[in-house]
């Protein structure tokens, strides 16, 4: 180890550079740096789609680093720090690249996490870790950052910047009637598998129509799958009861549009954190991730906990059998959810948020 961590840091780096769930369950962690250091600076050295999402920041400046650029794109990023030395680098994540990044920063200490979270070896790029936290929710391994300095101040605050302009792209696609959000597909990886079935979905759209009134507003990105499941899922619900903006907005207008929502569902994906952040009732399926790892923070309780099947039937285990962030990795996972509970939790949800569409 190297000497302490500094008491009173001036300039703290924040190494994270994805995902955009990830970015958003980060942000409280920097809340609790600033109410207790109100006076330092903090540089947070991130991914190019993910600053797209958080960029104006309170209190955050940014150095982009597109992981497109390889190589070439590093060398570029310690150019233009070359100049900066860093009191403390929060190396927040564990990936390769983001280790080799952090070896052409100057920084005074560096801390990672513990050797059981530390994966691809990040514990050798750093002087200090985490203390262990077995079982930890993503954010609260983010939090255990603040914790190594001795802050126990666990209010969470994201204050995320949504400008006006957004707004109107998002009542520009909504209209101003009361609606849910559903985004039904996760990250478009190999091996994912983290989608629900087409006709589930079509049919919570139909239940959320005909019993509160409901329309439902699809979400996602550009990618051919993502466009495909959404007009999947549109032709088997009725026209009024659905609106199709997979496609079709910046992140920023997403954050209004998630901002606005009644309430989200979606699988284990950016949105369920992005409408968590802001405060959106959120209601995540589960089956190939574990919901008391990644689901989304606040509003865990409704989560669809499928996870326990999916690894007892595919990789013939119990949960605590099985590796903390252990995935599912079977197409066929996430059909265990039954629409039936992806109702009833809806239903909860609603009535446990206690607004109506009245209300809204």
């Amino acid at each position: 180890m190297t000497s302490s961590l500094p008491a009173n840091p001036r300039h703290i780096a924040i190494l994270r550079l994805s995902a955009l769930g990830d970015a958003c369950n980060l942000v409280p962690t920097i809340r609790a740096l600033q109410r207790r250091w109100p006076e330092a600076r903090i540089t947070w050295i991130i991914g190019k789609g993910e600053h797209s999402l958080l960029t104006g920041l309170s209190g955050v400046d940014f150095v982009v680093y597109d992981k497109a650029s390889g190589f070439a794109g590093m060398r570029a990023l310690w150019r233009q720090l070359a100049d900066t030395r860093f009191d403390v680098l929060l190396h927040m994540q564990q990936a390769l690249r983001a280790s080799v990044l952090s070896l052409g920063l100057k920084a005074d200490a560096r801390l990672g996490f513990d050797k059981a979270r530390a994966k691809d070896c990040q514990h050798w790029f750093t002087g200090h870790r985490l203390a262990p936290h077995p079982r930890a929710h993503v954010l609260e391994s983010f939090m255990d950052f603040a914790r190594a300095f001795g802050i126990e101040d666990d209010r969470l605050a994201w204050h995320l910047p949504v400008p006006p302009e957004a707004y109107d792209e998002a009542r520009q696609l909504s209209g101003e009637a009361p609606y849910l959000v559903i985004n039904p597909c996760s990250n478009v990886r190999l091996r994912n598998f983290r989608n629900w079935s087409v006709e589930g979905y079509a049919s919570v759209i139909e239940h959320a129509w005909v019993q509160h009134g409901l329309k439902s507003v699809l979400t996602g990105g550009p990618s051919t799958i993502e466009q495909e499941t959404a007009e999947q899922i549109q032709a088997l619900c009725q026209p009024e009861s659905v609106i199709n903006a997979v496609g079709a907005t910046s992140l920023k207008g997403m954050l209004a549009l998630l901002e606005r929502a009644r309430a989200v569902i979606a699988p284990d994906t950016g949105p369920v954190h992005m409408a968590n952040a802001l405060g959106t009732p959120t209601l995540g399926l589960f089956a190939t991730t574990n919901p008391q790892r990644a689901a989304p923070y606040c509003w865990r309780d409704f989560a669809v906990n499928a996870y326990p099947l999916a690894v007892r039937t595919y990789l013939h285990k119990a949960v605590g059998d099985v590796s903390w962030g252990q995935r599912v990795r079977h197409a066929d996972a996430m059909r265990l959810i039954e629409t039936r509970e992806v109702v009833a939790r809806l239903e909860a949800l609603l009535e446990h948020t206690g607004r109506t569409t009245d209300e809204r």
